[in-house]
């Protein structure tokens, strides 16, 4: 299961043009997926939306757990909140249990870009001339990452235009290039079927992702590292 670490790490992790700041806001108060693997449900992922005049909070809540002969063999869970202000992300923190691995990001706004201080857990190294273990302190890291960059929490559909997005599992850019496949249909959980147009993700992102006609982010699939698939079934 170690190799489904890199895998939901991007979950949390184009020639289409974002709705602008003239259009609705596409989202009501929540939007929740139910999360599969090899066609077996392992989660859910749910996004909640608050409003407050220009400014806006969104809150992210991943909670997965993939079992073997009934027992639990990896979890993930990922909770962020994003608060954003016409449209410009402001601040972020994160917080990541990556199957016993804690993360921690925090972001805020300053005059030259994003803040970013960014905690990852220990890494567990042989010693050089005996069998012992030791244990590296956690590492701590601070960088100041551009104005213009979108989290990786991939409700904004502004995301399919950049180059790059920043990653709220580790607090560093991913670099991405986003192409677009075309309009398709995709089946929601109650039975519905929306239009939407299709991306494909590649470079440090690979993904595919869905945008209905309203700019909502409405599906994702990706194969994940130990070669199962993983699919978001939007609840409707």
């Amino acid at each position: 299961m170690r190799s489904l670490t890199a895998t939901f790490a991007l979950i949390v992790s184009g020639t289409a043009v974002a709705p602008t700041a003239a259009q609705e806001f596409p989202y009501g108060r929540s939007q929740t997926f139910d999360v599969y693997r090899n066609g077996q449900p392992i989660g859910q992922h749910t996004l909640t939306f608050q409003q407050d005049g220009a400014s806006r909070t969104v809150i992210v809540a991943v909670d997965l757990a993939v079992k073997a002969l009934g027992v639990v063999a990896y979890r993930y869970q990922h909770n962020s909140k994003e608060v954003w202000s016409n449209n410009a992300l402001q601040a972020l923190e994160a917080r990541t249990d990556d199957n016993g691995q804690k993360y921690s990001v925090s972001v805020k706004r300053a005059n030259d870009g994003l803040a970013v201080e960014r905690h990852s857990p220990p890494v567990t190294v042989a010693a050089a001339t005996t069998s012992d273990q030791g244990l590296q302190p956690s590492t701590f890291a601070r960088e100041v990452l551009p104005a213009t960059l979108m989290p990786t929490t991939h409700w904004n559909m502004g995301q399919v235009g950049q180059s790059a997005l920043l990653n709220t599992q580790y607090g560093t850019r991913s670099k991405t290039q986003v192409t677009t496949v075309g309009r398709e249909a995709v089946n929601l959980a109650n039975g519905n079927v929306v239009q939407a147009m299709r991306y494909h993700y590649t470079g440090d992102i690979r993904m595919d992702q869905w945008f209905d006609d309203r700019g909502r982010w409405v599906k994702s699939s990706f194969p994940a590292h130990d070669g199962s698939s993983i699919d978001y079934v939007l609840r409707e």
